[in-house]
């Protein structure tokens, strides 16, 4: 069966606009937001904790041993 490009293309910003929505609001669940972080990163996107204050946010709560330490390794 042949999917053209333009039906590809839908379901790809659909399913974008999905993912992003159910962040947003706070209602992804687990699974979800692992298929957002899988969605992202198979696309090319990822983020730098250097320049993203959120991610050096999140390193910040995590369990490591010194979160300051770990968000400058990793940047």
């Amino acid at each position: 069966m042949f999917v053209s490009d333009k039906i590809l293309a839908q379901l790809h910003e659909t399913l974008a606009k999905e993912l992003l929505a159910r962040v947003q609001t706070g209602e992804a669940t687990a699974a979800e937001l692992t298929a957002a972080s899988k969605f992202l990163k198979d696309n090319g996107i990822d983020a730098s904790v250097q320049h993203s204050q959120p991610m050096q946010d999140l390193a910040k709560v995590l369990p490591f041993q010194d979160p300051n330490e770990m968000v400058q390794k990793t940047g």
